[in-house]
This record gives C-alpha cells, sequence and structure tokens, in this order.
C-alpha cells in the first residue's frame, strides 16, 4: 500500500520488524490495537489464536508504548499527551507499509481507532470490540462517566498519563469476574494511560474538529463487526449499539453482537477465547 504522505511517520524498530515479518508471508496480515491501560501484549493469546488460524498477527503499540508491564509502571510519563489523532495516524503508517490490506481487531479506545482506520479504507474487515464513543454517538451512561471520571475529574489530566487504582480498575474493566481474577487482571495487565483521549471522546459531541470522528459512510470501510458486553461499565450496551446504529450507514456489512456475564475485560478475562473466536469467524468470512 502506498504511502500518502511525504514524510512518513516514524515507527518503532519492534513495529518495523513486525511489518516485514508480515510482508515476507502470503497470509493476511490482522493487526490488533489495544486501549486505554493496556499495552499490545494484552493481544498475546489473540495473536497466537489467529496465526493458528493461518493469518500473520501485528500488534503495535501507541507511540512511545513501553514493551513491558513493569517498564509502563516505572515510566509513566511517556504515555502522556497521546491524542486520538496522533494515534490513528501511527497505526495508519504502520497499515501503509504493509503489502496486503489487513483487517484490524480493536478493543475500547482500540475499537474506536479500529473504526476510523476502517473509515479511512484501511481495513479489509475490522472488529470493533466495546469501541469508545465518537462524535454522533449521544448516549452517556452513568457507569462510563463513572469509569472515565479518574481522568475526568481534573481537567489537568488532559495532558498527564493517569493509572488506575485496583478499584477503579476493578469497577471500570474486572466487575464480570471474581476478586481474585481481578487482582491478576490487574497485577499483569493494567498500565498508565494518557488522559488526552478521554477528554477527546467526551467532548467529541461538543467539538465540530473533534479527533474522536469515524467516517461511517466511505464505500471502502468494508465489513465491521462490532462486540458488545452485558456487563460492561466502561462502554455499555446503549454506546456500542448506538455505535453500530451510526455504522450502519454504510454499504458494507455491518453486525453486533453481544456477550453475556461480561465486563470490559473480555478481551484478557478467562473468557476471552469465546470472544476471539467470533471475531476469528468474522475476519474468516471476509479477508
Amino acid at each position: 500500500m502506498a504511502t500518502a504522505t511525504t514524510e512518513p511517520i516514524a515507527i518503532s524498530e519492534h513495529e518495523a520488524e513486525q511489518v516485514e515479518r508480515a510482508n515476507a508471508k502470503s497470509s493476511t496480515p490482522v493487526l490488533f490495537v489495544h486501549g486505554l491501560w493496556l499495552l499490545p501484549s494484552s493481544w498475546d493469546r489473540w495473536a497466537a489464536l489467529f496465526e493458528e488460524a493461518g493469518y500473520v498477527a501485528l500488534a503495535p503499540g501507541w507511540p512511545d508504548d513501553p514493551q513491558t508491564v513493569e517498564e509502563a509502571r516505572a515510566h509513566p510519563e511517556v504515555f502522556a499527551g497521546k491524542g486520538i489523532g496522533e494515534i490513528a495516524d501511527h497505526h495508519e503508517a504502520i497499515i501503509r507499509r504493509l503489502e496486503r490490506k489487513p483487517a484490524v481487531v480493536g478493543h475500547s479506545f482500540g475499537g474506536l481507532l479500529t473504526q476510523i482506520l476502517a473509515g479511512r479504507g484501511l481495513a479489509a474487515a475490522s472488529v470493533a470490540i466495546s469501541p469508545a464513543p465518537f462524535r454522533g454517538v449521544l448516549p452517556l451512561p452513568f457507569s462510563a462517566l463513572r469509569s472515565g471520571s479518574a481522568v475526568l475529574r481534573n481537567p489537568a489530566n488532559w495532558n498527564r498519563a493517569v493509572p488506575l487504582t485496583f478499584e477503579q480498575f476493578r469497577y471500570s474493566f474486572a466487575n464480570a469476574v471474581d476478586e481474585d481474577e481481578a487482582k491478576k487482571l490487574y497485577d499483569g495487565y493494567s498500565v498508565p494511560g494518557s488522559g488526552e483521549p478521554i477528554f477527546q471522546a467526551a467532548a467529541a459531541n461538543f467539538n465540530p474538529w473533534s479527533e474522536a470522528k469515524v467516517d461511517t459512510k466511505n464505500p471502502e470501510r468494508g465489513p465491521m463487526l462490532i462486540v458488545s458486553a452485558d456487563r460492561d461499565h466502561t462502554v455499555p450496551w446503549a454506546i456500542a449499539n448506538a455505535s453500530y446504529k451510526k455504522q450502519t450507514q454504510n454499504e458494507g456489512v455491518t453486525e453486533i453482537v453481544k456477550f453475556e456475564n461480561r465486563g470490559h475485560a473480555l478481551t484478557i478475562d478467562n473468557g476471552w477465547r469465546e470472544v476471539a473466536e467470533a471475531a476469528l469467524t468474522f475476519v474468516q468470512r471476509f479477508a
């Protein structure tokens, strides 16, 4: 895929290696996009499953992402100041280095980024899991506000990296699993997150120039599946379904599925495989 810019956006050495590996294979690439408070390693089991099915997986980071949870917690400042537009452009730069159009799978803010990338015509198929809302998605349930309050309660957090306490993670991510699993998920996955995207999404419907904007009508968007969890506090069904309804404006295939008794941690908790297999089945239909 030819780059659209004269000065390509820089990507990390690790990401360049992933691109080189994908281009050396004849398999369709699948690009996984993580959300706030997680790292690319949250996709490791998904990547293995998709590769077993014959795809080649890429799990790039957001700009300046550390490699490990330990490093991320030691240097939270690297996450600060990363906005939706910059993160989307970073992933576009990676996709444009690929020789074949990838399927794109994203979770939470990664689900929003997935829709942005698909709206730019960059996805052969896409799966947006518990996607953060974009401009035009109107529902704002109380649980979503509470989940975002760790950031939104202080305007100075726009330019900061904000970690979640265990109690905040328990409510926002791990409410549908038991206490022991919640602690394991928190210890194994949770990292600080940039405050800026939360403010951008919260203000999207008041800002015509918002970076939290999706082109839902592009005929090159490709088939899209939106995945919701019925106990998700961060992205409740009302938000996911409103995103789906906006996406049905597209002429392409648009589907939605809701998983029962699952929370926002549905991509990393003990039931991850059920969700991954649903995503894989959808991707296999089209890419």
